[in-house]
């Protein structure tokens, strides 16, 4: 198989997944969120509080774009910002109440699309998804 196959096949992989998992639809999980708002709000929830440099380079997102959905979730109430106490110039972003209610609301949902998607499969071929996945993983870090 040629270079230009393999391509092929991995992207072709990579279709059939995100459409599985419904990734280019408008709205993640029937929400009102994308799925970058979605790992936006995860990386807050994770680190408890987190600065927009930070999200930036973990997500390798624009910082414009990163800005609009920052403001739409403080128009949302979902985020909270307080100065840093080592530099001042920086905000740190944290969960709101309703941030946290909209995360775990959103998580709940997508643990829900998995076990919905392999709820027929016997153990063993879960255990083997789930090993391969780890494989893939493995492999792509290098």
């Amino acid at each position: 198989m040629s270079i230009q196959q393999h391509i092929q096949e991995i992207r072709t992989f990579n279709r059939f997944y995100t459409d599985l998992i419904g990734l280019l639809d408008k709205h993640l999980l029937n929400s009102e969120y994308s799925l970058a708002e979605a790992r936006i709000l995860y990386e807050i929830y994770t680190a408890k509080q987190v600065s927009a440099s930070d999200i930036i380079y973990k997500l390798s997102i624009d910082k414009g774009y990163l800005s609009r959905i920052l403001k739409k979730f403080e128009k949302q109430e979902l985020i909270a910002r307080v100065p840093s106490k080592e530099d001042a110039r920086v905000s740190l972003l944290s969960l709101t109440g309703t941030g946290f209610k909209t995360f775990h609301e959103l998580n709940e949902a997508s643990d829900q699309q998995i076990a919905d998607l392999v709820s027929a499969m016997p153990v063993n071929q879960l255990e083997d998804l789930i090993k391969h996945m780890k494989a893939i993983a493995g492999l792509l870090r290098k």
